[in-house]
């Protein structure tokens, strides 16, 4: 790449694009440009070719078709020494680097209100065809599609013969292939979830876009970064704004992410207290400060070093109950009032993330799970279990109270890694039996965790995310005071089990769905 070159720039960020021209002009470029780029250059005093001088051909269909055409492709494809004739025969002149960035599909797309047909409008189809032109022919083209790239290039061509190594152009041109790939990946999940087809794509591609380098991972050998899914908007943690402390290490995000699936299965002012990506403590208030206070006694013990979600913006009541005990983590909210950031203020290592309102994911949405050489699939564990889709198994019905605490209960099963056994009563978990090997070690766990948190379990809804093999655990409820038992059913000893809930003189209902979550 000598002097006496030419340059093609056609962005749609046109962020620091008039200074990389001028760096261009001044190491011996000319610069070929197309529609707003070239007038954002010539407004800058940048003399500029347009494409059309160059083809002949006027930009057409509202620029739907402007750079598909021979004159540039060629340019972009041309093998140096070895195309140089038929190049020369149909007037195609090489062009030697090429700065472009695509329509702005994902944000378009991701702002309220966008139509189905401004969608289509910034789906770029003649960025992406250079792109992938001139990453092709990377032996001789150079290619740059992220403007973070430009001043090491300008760097690069301060050498004496003003060109890019070898090295830079397929390091280049591998960036260009994963930007059109991640901007393709973008459309199809939009054109998907547009079109509401739930069933598992034949071809499924991520489009993944590294949205920040963490410390490390699980543990600190291990490399780690937070990569962001196209068309996802902003809700979760991955646009949260950080008000204070430290950066997120990756436990803190999957415990964190945790939290808000759980919280958004809840209605009214909810708090859920997540350890090890369990729940170990959920509370459903009048406010927040009551539903925090009963989050936090359900394993206070867990509750150290834990994520706290809240369903509401937080108040300064809420805040200071927080802050008066022990360390925690990072509390996640919809927002905070001036007094609950004060209040977390006299705590800056506490992490204080602000997210969008909390959303349930819909069937469609993808859950996805890495295996040696390839991945797991499969739609979003949702649920519509309501009162009218319970069966009631045994000889005495529940209480409308009992039910509202068996459903409650099953709700937070969902999101306990199995085998899961969880205690509830008057809007609150009273125990949690989590990811266990065996369902009678999770429900004796559950108990025990309610006894030295100083709970009784008298009149309590237990739920189990999937059905009793034996009568062993309800058993084990009734002895602690269980009074209702949510669970699927459908195990080959159902009789049994219902038997047993009728001896204790307790009642069951079957879901007739399984939460197993591992």
């Amino acid at each position: 790449m000598t002097s006496n070159r030419r340059a093609l720039i056609s962005v749609a960020d046109k962020t620091g694009i008039e200074d990389f021209a001028n760096a261009l002009i001044n190491k011996g470029f000319s610069i070929i440009s197309t529609g707003g780029t070239a007038s954002a250059l010539r407004s800058a005093g940048i003399a500029v070719t347009d494409v059309s001088d160059i083809t002949g051909f006027p930009e057409i269909m509202d620029g739907r078709v402007k750079t598909l055409n021979p004159l540039i492709h060629g340019g972009l494809l041309g093998r140096r020494g070895q195309d140089d004739a038929v190049m020369h025969t149909h007037g195609i002149v090489p062009i030697d680097l090429l700065v472009v960035n695509l329509y702005p599909f994902e944000a378009t797309v991701a702002t309220p209100g966008c139509t189905r047909e401004q969608a289509i409008e910034n789906i770029d189809i003649g960025g992406p065809a250079m792109i992938r032109a001139a990453a092709k022919n990377h032996a001789h083209v150079a290619v740059v599609v992220d403007r973070h790239d430009y001043a090491a290039i300008v760097d690069e061509l301060d050498g004496a013969d003003v060109t890019l190594s070898e090295a830079t152009r397929r390091r280049l041109a591998t960036k260009a292939f994963a930007h059109t790939a991640a901007y393709d990946t973008a459309i199809a999940h939009y054109l998907r979830h547009d079109g509401g087809h739930h069933d598992l794509p034949e071809v499924l591609t991520l489009g993944l876009r590294r949205q920040a380098n963490l410390r490390y991972g699980e543990n600190p050998h291990q490399q780690a970064a937070l990569y962001r899914l196209p068309s996802t908007g902003n809700a979760g943690l991955i646009r949260a704004k950080q008000h204070q402390g430290k950066p997120l290490s990756f436990n803190n995000i999957a415990d964190g992410n945790a939290a808000i699936e759980c919280n958004a299965a809840l209605k009214g002012a909810a708090c859920v207290i997540v350890k090890h990506a369990n729940p170990c403590g959920v509370g459903l208030g009048k406010n927040l400060l009551q539903a925090y206070e009963k989050a936090y006694a359900t394993d206070p013990t867990s509750a150290f070093g834990g994520i706290i979600s809240c369903n509401l913006p937080v108040d300064e009541n809420t805040a200071r109950a927080i802050v008066d005990r022990r360390f925690v983590e990072v509390i996640i909210a919809p927002g905070f009032d001036t007094g609950a950031l004060g209040a977390f203020g006299r705590k800056p290592n506490i992490r204080v993330l602000e997210t969008e309102p909390f959303e349930q994911p819909d069937s469609s949405t993808l859950s996805i799970q890495q295996v040696i050489g390839g991945m797991l699939v499969q739609n979003t564990d949702t649920d519509a279990t309501d009162r009218a889709s319970l069966k009631t198994v045994t000889r005495r019905q529940p209480t409308d109270q009992e039910l509202t605490d068996a459903l409650l209960a099953w709700t937070i099963a969902r999101f306990v890694k199995s085998n899961a056994i969880v205690y509830c009563k008057d809007g609150a978990t009273l125990g949690v039996g989590a990811g266990q090997m065996s369902r009678i070690m999770s429900a004796r766990i559950a108990a025990w965790k309610a006894q030295e948190a100083g709970l009784g379990l008298t009149g309590s809804a237990m739920a189990s995310d999937a059905f009793f093999p034996f009568r062993d655990g309800i058993d084990i409820a009734a002895e602690h005071g269980a009074s209702v038992i949510i669970q699927p059913g459908g195990s080959m000893r159902d009789d049994e089990v219902i038997a047993a809930a009728d001896e204790h003189g307790m009642a069951m209902v079957f879901t007739g769905v399984r939460h197993f979550r591992h």
